[in-house]
């Protein structure tokens, strides 16, 4: 399990307390991802930190510190253990329990907020087991509304989050009044939802998203409608300001403004301003404080911009006519503001201080389209073997549980459907358009979403992994953002070859018949290669519904170089229901039907066929 699938989660304490348990935990500490914490009874073990004290009390000291605990115990004793520490769902940490036969992996507590769900998913992936989620949101295969705007960066408001969360698992009407943040969750629900995104007469439960900061009772009561709101973060605010303005100053104002146009707080996506501003003590201070990105830009930039009031001794001042409306606009993409710039002096300081701290602060508000995420987008390229969950890596099963979105054709979406988990954004695409999906993850994953693409066999393998690199390289990525991450998976040369044998066992190759991308001359070149060089030969792409002539054409160069009794197998969808497994010679192999999810080998001029299974010496015995 790689740093990357357990960031989210760290510090992560495991605890176990017999042998049996520490040995069901120990592959989840390989990485250094998980710290596993045992008594001092079971001695020295590799890779495990002892306490000393209790474990009641040492749970109690490490509870407040971690923000996921693992535990391989009874559930009864662990519920005894955390009772008296649970406080509240959004500030407890994720509590899982592992069973001791690594059979079951159980989300205990902070399922939404603190993500014990989606752990209890990755860990099981991780050992094998079933995940065993109780909330009725995964039973409906919903996402949870506390946590529906994680992926996208929302921020969460004020609401009775228990009150709708309950109407949705009773599938009463909720209403859902959205005016900015995307969209796509409303496109990957389940069919029978409970959502109403048009106004309805009488909701029994209402969702807000949106930048305004929505004005309802927050007290928890039976005659109250139940509403939430989530603050997609859309409002770039742009600010200008004398020289040595304090940060309390400059904050003031920008609350101000957002009190005084009933916006939210949470829904400010940054600060904008001119790039002589990028050192201003006040404004660096307000960034970092709130995890507020500053955002520059130069005069002549913004002097580009049209604003609705310029200003002449601004520009003389500092080479453009506007500063806060300005770079509000530059900074949303967009060419109108929400909020036209607003000035705020404050009161006259002592005159010694008055000649180092500015009193004057201005700020304009634009809204983006698009919501900043506040997240670094990741990459996850992933092979999915050939299309049983048991053939596919652990790894590889884990990527695509965690993954904001999911990416492949559509056939090898529904062979990992098991894998995939409520409120995930899967998106599908014709065996055709393989760019497109290249282009669409990335996009996903510049905007700051994990992004899963999925390829059947080995991804680097006539996969995706190739496409998206070269995709990358056009846009002149340097290598870190977005992140990538390849998986492997059992590739379809490999698991043929697994079907009938051991074909493989020497020098071999693999060729694609499909001139689609590739010069068929080219192609012709590298079948006479490998035939005279009597490579064992994995052809992949064998025939199409347009493409019929190839394969015809590759057994003809073949018979050049090798017998017409060179064994041959002819595997079709290997390890799938519909498996289809043939064994003939080169001299026979056109008269087998073959498509595209067939896979060729042919054997050198010393493999032969033994009781039905292919064999390819290494010479081990003394002979190749």
């Amino acid at each position: 399990m790689s740093l990357s699938q357990l960031i989210a989660f760290k510090p992560i304490a495991a605890i176990a307390t017999t042998p049996n348990a520490c040995q069901q935990l120990q592959p989840l500490c390989q990485t250094g991802d998980v710290t596993l914490y045992v008594p001092p009874a079971l001695g020295d073990i590799p890779h495990t930190e002892i306490y000393s004290e209790s474990l009641r009390e040492f749970l109690a000291e490490q509870w407040s510190s971690h923000r996921a605990i693992i535990f391989c115990l009874a559930l009864g004793a662990v519920v005894r253990l955390i009772s008296p520490l649970l406080q509240h769902k959004s500030s407890d940490p994720a509590v899982i329990v592992v069973d001791e036969t690594g059979q079951f992996v159980i989300s205990v507590c902070s399922g939404h907020i603190g993500g014990a769900d989606q752990l209890a998913q990755l860990v099981a992936r991780q050992l094998g087991a079933t995940p065993i989620l109780t909330g009725s949101a995964n039973a409906d295969q919903l996402p949870g509304i506390d946590i529906l705007g994680v992926p996208f960066g929302w921020k969460r408001g004020t609401g009775d989050w228990t009150g709708v969360s309950a109407a949705i698992a009773r599938q009463q009407t909720v209403e859902v009044l959205q005016s900015a943040g995307s969209t796509l969750w409303q496109q990957h629900l389940p069919e029978n939802h409970p959502f109403n995104f048009t106004s309805v007469a009488a909701p029994q439960a209402k969702i807000w998203i949106g930048p305004k900061q929505q004005q309802f009772s927050t007290e928890i009561s039976t005659d109250r409608l139940p509403q939430v709101q989530w603050h997609p973060r859309v409002l770039w605010v742009g600010v200008g300001c004398e020289r040595n303005t304090p940060k309390a100053l400059i904050e003031r104002a920008i609350l101000e403004v957002l009190q005084a146009h009933q916006l939210a707080e949470e829904a400010v996506a940054g600060i904008a301003t001119l790039d002589l501003k990028a050192d201003e003590s006040g404004l660096v201070a307000l960034c970092q404080e709130r995890n507020w990105p500053l955002r520059t830009f130069g005069a002549e930039v913004l002097g580009r911009v049209t604003v609705p009031t310029p200003s002449e001794v601004v520009r003389q001042e500092v080479g453009t006519p506007s500063v806060a409306e300005a770079a509000a606009l530059q900074a949303a993409g967009v060419q109108e503001l929400l909020v036209s710039k607003q000035i705020y002096r404050f009161p006259q300081l002592q005159p010694s201080e008055a000649e180092r701290i500015g009193q004057a602060v201005t700020v304009a508000i634009a809204q983006a389209e698009r919501e900043y995420t506040g997240r670094d987008g990741q990459l996850l390229l992933v092979g999915t073997g050939p299309g049983q969950l048991n053939q596919m890596t652990p790894a590889a099963q884990t990527a695509v549980t965690q993954a904001d979105v999911v990416i492949g054709y559509s056939l090898y979406l529904d062979l990992i459907r098991p894998l995939l988990r409520p409120g995930q954004i899967v998106e599908s695409y014709p065996i055709t358009q393989e760019r497109q999906r290249a282009e669409r993850a990335i996009f996903l994953a510049e905007w700051g979403l994990t992004v899963a693409v999925v390829s059947s066999g080995d991804c680097g393998i006539y996969g995706m992994a190739g496409l998206v690199f070269e995709e990358l390289r056009a846009r002149g990525w340097q290598g870190k953002t977005p992140a990538v991450q390849v998986f492997p998976g059992i590739s379809a040369l490999q698991a043929a070859a697994s079907r009938v044998g051991a074909p493989l066992m020497h020098d071999f190759c693999a060729i694609s018949l499909s001139d689609l991308l590739t010069p068929w001359e080219v192609i012709e070149k590298r079948l006479k290669a490998a035939a005279m060089a009597d490579f064992v030969c994995a052809l992949y792409n064998p025939r199409s519904r347009t493409r019929t002539e190839q394969l015809y054409h590759a057994r003809a160069i073949f018979l050049q170089f090798r017998s017409p009794q060179t064994p041959v197998a002819l595997v079709r969808s290997a390890y799938r229901e519909d498996e289809q497994i043939t064994l003939t010679t080169l001299e026979k192999l056109t008269e087998v039907d073959v498509d595209m999810l067939t896979t060729v080998l042919i054997g050198n001029e010393s493999t032969t066929f033994h009781q039905n299974w292919m064999i390819t010496p290494r010479g081990y015995l003394g002979f190749t």
